[in-house]
């Protein structure tokens, strides 16, 4: 099924877990992407790996704490495929430390990646997509925003996530007019390379599948678990949905077992 013959779409932290299964999916039913990270090689390596022909897919690599990056994303968006009708504001950091040892330098980092990066990189796709008559803007927030886990110490990390849930509700208000949605998902544990950027190969595979029971329905998300999600989202078939977090997190907010 092509849902997004025609459409083109910006992805951020495109080189890799989430971000990549979700810029794989748009081009598989019809969409063009441009997929934006910091590493030109990962990048680069994703989208040969996404489309081989590289008749669909663009990649800009850039920092998306600095809004320029978004621009620059925006303007290869327009320049090879003709505007932005879908984006998917996805790029984040993670990792765990205790609230007492986090520095100024680290706090700005997980601000300025994750709700200053989202916050600018939504505001460049929006005014793109007013020249389309509408759009839809897809975010990936985090169960850590919905509830604090004690394992995992991030106050900084779910500070800005829950900035970036405040930011859907109000430009889902402040867009609606323009024909603009936006949403977005908040994920549970989904093993992705996120976790090799602050553990080694071996702590990756001992740590992960201790979390599969912090789960009700008993296992850790994968990409694909959360590409469905976005694809949905960014879909007609959501078009009378704005301005939710929906989480994707295998029954944690629920409860506990």
């Amino acid at each position: 099924m092509q849902r997004f013959s025609s459409k083109v779409v910006i992805v951020t932290g495109g080189g890799s877990g989430i971000g990549k299964e979700v810029a794989r999916r748009f081009v598989e039913e019809g969409a063009n992407v441009v997929i934006g990270g910091r590493d030109p090689a990962k990048l680069q390596r994703a989208a040969e790996e996404i489309d081989p022909s590289g008749t669909s897919i663009r990649a800009l690599a850039g920092d998306i704490a600095n809004p320029a990056t978004a621009q620059a994303l925006v303007d290869e968006a327009v320049r090879a495929f003709g505007g932005v009708d879908i984006l998917v504001n996805n790029a984040g950091v993670f990792r765990p430390k205790p609230f007492l040892e986090v520095d100024a330098k680290e706090y700005d980092w997980f601000l300025d990646t994750i709700l200053k990066g989202k916050f600018f990189m939504a505001q460049a796709a929006a005014k793109a997509m007013l020249q389309r008559g509408g759009g839809v803007i897809v975010q990936t927030g985090s169960l850590w925003a919905i509830q604090a886990i004690g394992a995992t110490p991030s106050a900084a990390y779910s500070a800005a996530n829950a900035g970036v849930h405040a930011l859907t509700r109000n430009l889902a208000i402040e867009l609606a007019s323009s024909n603009i949605r936006i949403n977005t998902v908040a994920p549970a544990v989904v093993e992705t390379p996120v976790y090799g950027t602050f553990m080694d190969e071996n702590q990756v595979k001992e740590v992960l599948p201790t979390f599969n029971a912090f789960h009700p329905l008993g296992r850790n998300g994968q990409p694909a678990d959360i590409a469905q999600a976005i694809l949905f989202l960014a879909s007609s078939e959501a078009s009378w949905i704005t301005g939710t977090v929906l989480p994707v997190d295998g029954g944690v907010t629920a409860g506990r077992n």
